[in-house]
């Protein structure tokens, strides 16, 4: 099936269900915690509201069907910084860990993983929408969703059902949901300060019901926040504005719309971190300098974000257990950056040698003059989708859900070399050798690396068959096919550097089987089998003869098992995971040069652990909580060692306690990283030793003002934390936690 087909498809069955849902539509019922979620979305809420539960930072869905933690917007509030992005609000959770957040938290962007899947090997979604880069399916952790927009957070550790979407299932989900609106009326003035002369300001607004709209609810947020940042000339400043307006059009159609725009702007390189000449020299929140004959001066080095996304969603309940949804979506990104060339000269270069590399080319052919050589970056792309979804209840034991999942993205990206002191074009790119490219190919000017329109069509179907056949126990069978279609025009293609229009089509075939059974109220058994999928990135496409390349969809293959159980003091779970994962993408070194670089699937490697998480609640208010982790991520090639895959903590471990009680709040948590590798191999040189990430909050309410504090990385630790190989171990650059920040904050609710 083409994409062309799934289009007219998807399109043709949303005008054919319209008219049932208006003629058809029986009387709603109070959406569960479950339904608000949407329909299949993987990540099932069902959360029994006892007192460990409320208090509970992490807990787990009686009814998923894969090893999970849900966050609450409650644990948000009270205790991490308002700064803090996704990854830091998932850090809680076992088996993920994160890097980045040098600045501070929120402050510059972080990393996370999960079970040692990388960024761009997992899914994030918003709102059952997922969203990423489209070269890859990477993401931005402060750029689209600063907390403000979240009230929940799921982590889904496993490819979930059919339903499940993005084009990283390959390492599992990451669910972020909106802020809720209310039935009641509010309003919420937040401000706060600390260090590093961070400061934020937030409003939040709820209508409330309003009864002349038919009960129609609205909430806007908006949100800023400026910080000098913990690393050297480094400071930032970012605003959000979110809104969100829930539409009752009868008892059972439901329309929500939603939009938000976010703002940041920041000094830094365009490749952060800093070398370890550059630490000794001027310590390890060394980023730039205010040298304006240097590559790291801070004017040089700055880059200005902007993104909006917004969602239009019907929810409709067509019949007695059957529903309809559709959700149609935009999202755009903008990034425009200036920097410099290489911001690593310090690390071994004498004088000298640092004015030799200051020099720039002003006219094509002619000499080098003393200059500050940099470029500036563009990377830019609109995104159009829509995701429909049927659940059928066929009888009393069995229902089916189907949908269709259509995707479209424009990307533009370019990367030209300036002289920094005037931004005046800067020739200093190598000259291609022609020989090695096909006939007609001309030289391109050579301050350009690149000039590229890329776009990307994807469509996903999907049906799964939910089964009833004993009470307490639901199988779910499902089959998904994934249609995954990369184009590049370009100018001046990267990395090749002429022109080039490109096409590659990516297909995958992925079954499901989950079960889950209620062996009591309190008490849920899971399983699942599941095969998890990643396409391949835009840069298998960088190459000269893109015909010799035979890259193919990554795959794994996914088991585990697992149960939840919910008491009235105590919450735990836990869970065993197997992840067989093939066809990784790599460079065929056998290759004859006359075909240039050519990509292939080759190589394997095997994740599997054990993890489990528990709470228990006191009755006066207090509460114990711990979770661990213990994750094998290594290769698994015939003949090879087996090591640790970078990046891939060998274990996670998290404890705290907390408190609640009459107008208190307080909270100790603490996370330990385990020791991981920065580089494939498990090179002595690159072994990063295990950290804490340590955070102290407290609150106290007096009538509508709330008095907090927080004590981010409580005990101060500043070890490193991530290692970006340079050209020779001298031009490495290192990441380092930031270090103890203090916030103070004021809230007034109405």
């Amino acid at each position: 099936m083409t994409i062309t087909t799934l289009r007219r498809a998807l399109l043709l069955g949303t005008i054919a269900t319209l008219p049932c849902i208006a003629g058809h539509a029986m009387a709603a019922t109070e959406a569960s915690a479950a339904e608000d979620q949407g329909i299949a979305e993987g990540s099932n809420i069902l959360v029994t509201a006892t007192k460990v539960n409320e208090i509970a930072p992490v807990t787990a869905s009686l009814q998923t069907t894969q090893p999970q933690a849900i966050i609450s917007r409650s644990f948000i509030e009270d205790s991490l910084p308002a700064t803090a992005d996704f990854n830091q609000i998932a850090l809680i959770s076992p088996s993920v860990s994160n890097f980045g957040g040098t600045n501070g938290a929120g402050l510059s962007e972080s990393k996370a993983q999960i079970r040692g899947f990388q960024d761009a090997e997992y899914n994030i979604t918003y709102d059952g929408v997922p969203f990423g880069d489209t070269n890859d399916p990477s993401h931005h952790s402060n750029t689209f969703f600063p907390s403000n927009t979240i009230e929940t957070l799921v982590v889904d550790r496993g490819p979930g059902n059919a339903s499940n979407l993005g084009i990283a299932t390959f390492g599992g989900s990451m669910n972020l949901f909106s802020r809720a609106t209310r039935e009641d009326a509010s309003a919420e003035l937040k401000g706060s300060y600390g260090t590093w002369n961070t400061w934020l300001t937030r409003a939040v607004l709820q209508s409330g019901a309003i009864k002349q709209l038919g009960g129609t609810e609205i909430m806007l947020s908006g949100q800023h926040v400026e910080s000098d940042g913990a690393r050297s000339y480094s400071p930032f400043r970012s605003n959000n504005i979110f809104g969100k307006i829930m539409i009752p059009i009868s008892s059972d159609v439901k329309l929500t719309l939603l939009g938000t725009y976010n703002e940041n702007r920041f000094n830094q390189p365009d490749k952060d971190g800093a070398t370890l000449s550059q630490v000794a020299l001027y310590g390890k929140n060394f980023s730039l300098n205010n040298d304006p004959n240097s590559q790291t001066y801070y004017g040089y080095n700055h880059t200005n974000k902007t993104t909006d996304f917004e969602i239009v969603k019907l929810e409709a309940n067509i019949a007695p257990g059957s529903s309809f949804e559709n959700r149609a979506y935009t999202y755009s990104y903008d990034n425009e950056t200036l920097s410099g060339n290489d911001v690593t000269l310090y690390a071994t270069a004498t004088p000298a040698q640092i004015a030799a590399a200051n020099v720039v080319t002003l006219t094509p052919g002619g000499t080098a003059v003393s200059g500050v050589p940099g470029y500036t970056k563009t990377n830019k792309y609109r995104v159009w989708g829509d995701i429909a979804k049927a659940r059928i209840q066929l009888t009393d034991f069995a229902t089916v859900t189907a949908g269709l999942w259509i995707e479209r993205a424009n990307t533009y990206r370019q990367q030209r070399d300036v002289n920094l002191l005037t931004q005046a074009p800067n020739y200093i790119e190598k000259k291609i050798t022609l020989a090695n490219y096909p006939a007609g190919t001309v030289q391109p000017p050579a301050n350009i690396k690149f000039d590229q329109d890329s776009h990307t069509d994807h469509a996903e179907l999907f049906t799964e068959l939910e089964l009833r056949p004993l009470p307490g126990l639901t199988v779910t069978p499902g089959f998904k096919h994934v249609d995954l279609e990369r184009q590049i025009n370009a100018t001046y293609n990267q990395t090749t550097r002429f022109a080039q229009n490109i096409s590659k089509d990516y297909q995958a075939d992925l079954p499901f089987l989950t079960a889950n059974y209620a062996v009591t109220e309190q008490l849920s058994a899971y399983a699942q089998f599941a095969k998890g999928f990643l396409a391949p990135p835009l840069s298998v496409l960088y190459v000269v003869y893109p015909k010799y390349s035979t890259a193919t969809p990554q795959k794994s293959t996914n088991y585990q098992a697992g149960f939840v159980y919910h008491g009235s003091h105590l919450s735990l779970d836990a869970d065993l995971y197997y992840i067989d994962f093939r066809n990784k993408v790599a460079v065929d070194t056998t290759a004859p040069a006359s075909e240039g670089t050519v990509y292939i699937n080759l190589g394997r490697a095997v994740y599997k652990g054990v993890e489990g998480q528990l709470t228990y609640a006191f009755d006066n208010g207090l509460a114990v909580f711990a979770n661990a982790s213990r994750n094998y991520a290594k290769t698994h090639n015939p003949g090879v060692a087996h090591t640790q895959i970078a990046n891939a903590p060998m274990w996670t471990a998290a404890g705290g306690v907390l408190f609640k009680q009459g107008p208190v709040k307080f909270s100790l948590i603490d996370k330990y990283t385990g020791p991981q590798y920065a580089a494939e191999g498990e090179p002595a040189a690159y072994r990063i030793a295990g950290y804490n990430s340590a955070i102290l909050s407290a609150r106290y309410e007096i009538g509508p003002v709330r008095i907090g504090v927080e004590v981010n990385d409580l005990f101060n630790s500043t070890k490193i934390t991530n290692i970006n190989q340079g050209k020779t171990a001298p031009y490495d650059q290192y990441f380092y936690q930031p270090g103890r920040s203090v916030m103070g904050d004021v809230t007034i609710t109405f």
